[in-house]
């Protein structure tokens, strides 16, 4: 036990002047410490097992020689239980530091998971749509507070407001931020269940989205319109309306059409080979071409250093936007996509073809063994034959009266 120092009172204290270490007494080991700067603060001399520590108790005047005493006194009980007040402060330290290293907020959370994530997506479209949604309509609820305090109420205040008015972007919503916290769980940023989590919990509160949404199809131009349709698009000169034309001829997505290249056209067979990466099933798609579509590319000019085949005027991939206002232009209620449902409706109605066939035209057939039935080259020429047919049915005047089946055999 250290020697304990002549008491001092609180005058006595005020007046020590000199720079270095005064003890003041009543507690063994308690000094005043006074620096060069004359800064002044309490500190404990003690040795903690083997150790010896200064432990450090605030500074003089704000910490009084009474609480300085108190204080003192307090860490010397602690040594005497077995503590060692210098280790327990860092171990407080440190688990301060890890749970402020824990607090992420959603929105923080949320652009983390989309920089991990961006990568998978399949445009930038996509990474578009995410924020946008979170922006407006998850944050200004949820977006400030730490993923680990959300719960499911938090999560029912942003979709209930949206989820019977705008069902489609509620859905994909509640998709968005299970996948968020999801990541936050793993991470380590939150415990327990998914509030957002569908079966077993939102399906409870929430309508179904099958009951709250509307079918919409995509608006398309009766059969009896196409063949004045045609005629007033082949006498647009424009990149856009040959691009248009050309999906219309193959009954293709508009992406596809839009990113169609050169390179992949197979002229000696006539086939048009879609990679993988611009079909909505990531699987290559052949394309068999008919007459008035092999015309149509052969007419295209083509730059030097150009692959594209219906480029923007910049050179690069043509937007959606271009397509559309084509139509918008020529004052008709659809949309590019439309027209493979007039494709559709012309092989199911006015044809002999088969269905599976119509499908397949139309890269909706699924499971390998159906598809590759489809794909077989004898069959893809009963495809030619039926996109020939296509070609001519929207070349030609609609027949007026009954409507006539084309019996061609499949």
């Amino acid at each position: 036990m250290p020697k304990v120092a002549k008491e001092l009172g609180a005058l006595a204290v005020s007046k020590l002047s000199e720079p270095g270490m005064h003890p003041v007494g009543k507690v063994a080991g308690l000094y005043l410490q006074i620096s060069a700067s004359n800064a002044r603060s309490w500190i404990l001399r003690v040795k903690v097992g083997e150790r010896r520590r200064e432990i450090g108790l605030g500074p003089y005047p704000s910490v009084s020689l009474k609480d300085a005493q108190t204080k003192a006194q307090a860490e010397r009980d602690k040594i005497s239980a077995g503590v060692d007040p210098i280790l327990q402060r860092r171990e407080a330290a440190s688990r301060l530091k890890a749970s402020q290293a824990l607090e992420i907020t959603f929105q923080d959370a949320a652009k983390r998971f989309m920089d991990a994530k961006s990568s998978e997506w399949k445009n930038p479209k996509h990474g578009d749509q995410w924020r946008n949604t979170l922006r407006d309509y998850a944050y200004p609820f949820i977006g400030r507070l730490y993923v680990r305090h959300i719960q499911q109420e938090h999560v029912m205040q942003v979709l209930e407001p949206i989820w019977l008015t705008k069902n489609e972007t509620a859905s994909r919503l509640r998709g968005r931020i299970e996948a968020i916290l999801n990541w936050a769980k793993v991470k380590g940023y939150r415990t327990g269940e998914n509030p957002a989590a569908w079966r077993g919990s939102l399906e409870n509160l929430l309508s179904r989205p099958s009951k709250v949404q509307k079918v919409r199809n995509h608006p398309a131009l009766a059969l009896s319109a196409m063949h004045d349709f045609m005629v007033a698009l082949r006498g647009i000169e424009a990149n856009g309306a040959r691009c248009l034309e050309f999906a219309i001829l193959t009954a293709a997505r508009s992406g596809e059409v839009r990113g169609a290249r050169f390179s992949e056209m197979d002229w000696q067979n006539a086939v048009w080979k879609v990679p993988g990466d611009r079909m909505k099933a990531k699987k290559e798609h052949r394309v068999p071409l008919s007459s008035a579509a092999v015309s149509l590319l052969k007419a295209m000019p083509r730059a030097k250093d150009q692959d594209l085949i219906f480029p923007s005027p910049r050179g690069k991939t043509m937007s959606d936007m271009t397509l559309l206002m084509i139509v918008r232009r020529m004052g008709l209620d659809a949309v590019p996509h439309g027209f493979r449902s007039t494709f559709r409706d012309w092989a199911g109605e006015m044809t002999a073809y088969p269905r599976e066939l119509a499908e397949v035209a139309l890269a909706h057939v699924k499971g390998d063994a159906t598809e590759a039935a489809y794909w077989r080259s004898d069959v893809l020429e009963k495809r030619r034959r039926m996109m020939d047919d296509w070609a001519s049915f929207i070349s030609r005047p609609f027949p007026s009266g009954n409507v006539i089946s084309m019996q061609r055999t499949a």
